[in-house]
């Protein structure tokens, strides 16, 4: 007896502990971050932002649905990428995408969205530092940017292994490599000889110094950051000037030779030692496709042994360079390695930009409003009118057919409530979860699911009364019954959940991921409540004495079975000549030849 008060006790303090954590998450975000005590509303019910975003084509050509469809799925990644959101991304006309966010969007939400133009890989021909117009520079002087104008000078230390880590993440001076390698200072034979700018000679390939015209050098000097053009997409077959996105170094970069598209995957990682043990220095790792990784092979194999900066690649984002690494190996697997004294947080948002960046097509921003919400006050209120209809005929079921024993199920199903308002509100203050109307159907829905665990329970108990048990061994007994079928019909909901979540988009999700949450908080509650609780009614003399209105009357159910091959005959008159018939009539057949064998033996 006490063994089971103990196990009774150790049951609701891991409950108490499990609702005091959720609820103590949720005061740490609401102290210091942008929490709340009320659950984030999706863009149906409360409103938020509208983005439309117009693409960014050359001149004579038009975007293709199948180009529109892969940015709006990558914008959607792009939107999403810290939970769920409840962002609605569709298209306009065969042409625009229409982003619509609800509430306000963060400052990160807005900067995926602006990062929406095309990527692109390109040479570094020559770089300086950004600031004032220059005098025109030599363009056959493309080596070390120092030797061209005092006041060039590299955005990081040559080598980055000695520099000290960036507190911002950024990745001016980075690496790329497979393996350490210092890159030589001295050109090549291989690499183009310098010609007058009067003899310029046609480019052999994107590295060739003959890109930088006397034009080009000239417009480089006089170049400034705040010139560059981020609403028309750069041509993509001739060198261009253009910056980095801190405005603090600018570039000439060569044609483009592998598509932001062609990325496969990018990480953040700690970068290994030879036996696989982290270093604790962080670094993004880049995969390409098949036709990226022929490409980057290429340049790498190309630039590797150029002298700086043309042994640098720039990465460009909408037009502006988001990183130049240098190449410090040949990469023939398509599989690098991009270091540079990255903090943790910079390497997972430069992987995040270098894999959600790959738009097909660059965009623009056309227009940015505030929308109004689409259903309104009005409709939720209607919505929780009737999930509170559907649940106050949940508990008058419970208490005609469970007499007090349906009070368990109301206190549960509060409890489940109470728990599920927590878990939600603490996703919107540390994930971003919006809740629409989608998930407070599955919140509704999660009313029958929860109110069925205890049905099952409770019928379990009853069916081991009727095998004439007490009431104290029928609630273990029927527990252990009960819990299996329990769990076998959350396991089913909560995969159906997880299936759909997955496949689905936009409200459909919210509806998956309000009945996953649900289902789970429902055997939560079932195991270190409702049966505690039942188990200590079941010692109390109004439940375990078996009281007409406890609901686990033995007689009303038709406790016959008194033993083994023992049944008690039902009795003709009285009180329980009710009882009586109501006992025969729940008899099985082979029960009542039984009985019946016995009364004439008698």
């Amino acid at each position: 007896m006490a063994k089971n008060r103990t196990r009774v006790g150790r049951a609701l303090i891991w409950l108490f502990v499990i609702a005091a954590a959720v609820a103590g998450l949720n005061l740490y975000a609401v102290q210091t971050e942008d929490g709340s005590w009320n659950p984030k509303l999706a863009l149906d019910l409360e409103g938020g932002t509208q983005i439309m975003l117009a693409p960014l084509t050359e001149e004579g050509t038009s975007v293709s649905s199948e180009q529109l469809q892969q940015a709006v799925g990558i914008m959607r990644q792009r939107v999403n990428a810290s939970g769920v959101s409840e962002a609605e991304i569709t298209t306009q006309g065969g042409q625009n995408i229409v982003v619509s966010i609800p509430g306000t969007p963060d400052q990160a939400t807005r900067e995926r969205l602006m990062a929406s133009a095309k990527m692109e890989f390109r040479s570094v021909l020559v770089m300086a530092a950004a600031g004032p117009a220059q005098q025109p520079v030599d363009p056959s002087a493309t080596g070390d940017p120092a030797e061209t104008d005092p006041a060039v000078s590299d955005p990081a230390q040559s080598d980055p292994a000695e520099s000290e880590p960036a507190e911002s993440g950024e990745g001016g001076g980075s690496e790329i490599a497979t393996e350490t390698e210092e890159p030589t200072d001295e050109p090549t034979e291989s690499d183009p000889a310098p010609s007058e700018p009067a003899e310029q000679p046609e480019p052999e390939n994107p590295s060739d110094p003959a890109w930088v015209t006397e034009d080009l050098a000239n417009e480089f000097a006089a170049f400034t950051c705040d010139m560059v053009d981020r609403t028309k997409p750069m041509p993509s077959d001739e060198a261009v000037v253009t910056c980095d996105t801190d405005n603090t170094v600018k570039y000439i970069l060569g044609p483009v030779e592998v598509e932001g598209a062609d990325i496969a995957d990018a990480n953040a990682g700690q970068v290994p030692t030879q036996q696989g043990i982290p270093t604790g220095e962080w670094a993004v790792n880049l995969e390409f496709n098949g036709e990226g990784s022929e490409a980057f092979h290429s340049v790498t194999q190309r630039i590797t042994s150029l002298e700086q900066p043309r042994n640098q690649f720039a990465v460009v984002l909408d037009n502006t360079v988001l990183i130049a690494p240098q190449s410090n190996v040949v990469i023939s697997n398509g599989q690098a390695r991009i270091t540079g004294g990255y903090t943790q947080e910079g390497a997972e948002a430069l992987a995040d930009q270098l894999k959600f960046g790959a738009l097909p097509i660059g965009f623009q921003v056309q227009s940015e409003e505030n929308i109004s919400p689409r259903l309104g006050e009005s409709q939720l209120m209607g919505g929780l009118i009737a999930g509170l209809i559907g649940l106050i005929l949940v508990v008058i079921y419970s208490l005609f057919q469970y007499r007090l024993l349906g009070l368990v199920t109301v206190a549960s199903l509060v409890v489940a409530a109470g728990l599920t308002y927590l878990v939600i509100t603490l996703l919107s203050s540390v994930q971003g979860y919006r809740l629409s109307l989608a998930g407070v159907t599955g919140l509704m829905v999660a009313i029958g699911i929860t109110a069925d665990s205890f049905i099952v329970y409770f019928e379990r108990v009853r069916d081991e009364l009727r095998d004439g048990k007490m009431l104290i061994n029928a609630v273990e007994s029927g527990w252990q019954r009960a819990v299996r079928t329990i769990l076998a019909s959350d396991a089913i909901n909560f995969l159906a959940a997880a299936v759909l979540y997955l496949l689905a988009v936009g409200n459909v999700r919210g509806f998956a991921f309000t009945l996953g949450v649900t289902t789970v908080i429902d055997f939560v509650v079932v195991a270190l409540f409702t049966h505690p609780v039942l188990q200590m009614l079941a010692r109390t003399k109004f439940f375990g004495g078996g009281h007409p209105w406890s609901g686990l009357n033995p007689d009303a159910l038709g406790a016959v079975y008194r033993g083994r091959a023992q049944f008690r005959k039902p009795e003709a008159s009285g009180k329980r000549a009710k009882s009586a018939k109501e006992a025969t009539r729940r008899q099985t057949i082979a029960e009542r030849k039984k009985v019946s064998a016995q009364e004439r033996e008698d």
